[in-house]
């Protein structure tokens, strides 16, 4: 699976951690602060659909929504992320030879 991330999503990626633990939405927010209020609840939504983050709330309307909600990155999909956020991070080719016994 292939996964395509622009700026903003990497970002708001980085600042949840890709290590499962929750962030709170206000942490959230101080993390990512080069992004504007409508930037950051449009990727979140994004991310959100997308089914790469999960959070407490579903709906976003403004950043009050955004600070008291709770986020993480979807465990399925942690592995895939941290490959598209670092290149550098390639799997390992598996041989495809079958084991038989």
């Amino acid at each position: 699976m292939e996964i395509n991330l622009d700026g903003g999503e990497v970002q708001v990626l980085k600042a949840i951690g890709l290590g499962g633990s929750n962030v709170s939405g206000d942490v959230l927010i101080e993390r990512v602060a080069g992004l504007e209020e409508a930037e950051l609840i449009d990727t979140i939504q994004g991310l959100m659909m997308m089914g790469y983050v999960l959070a407490d709330k579903q709906a976003f309307h403004d950043l009050s929504d955004v600070k008291k909600a709770e986020f993480h990155v979807n465990s399925g999909y942690s592995k895939a992320l941290r490959e598209a956020i670092d290149p550098r991070v390639r799997p390992e080719k598996r041989s495809r030879r079958v084991r038989r016994e």
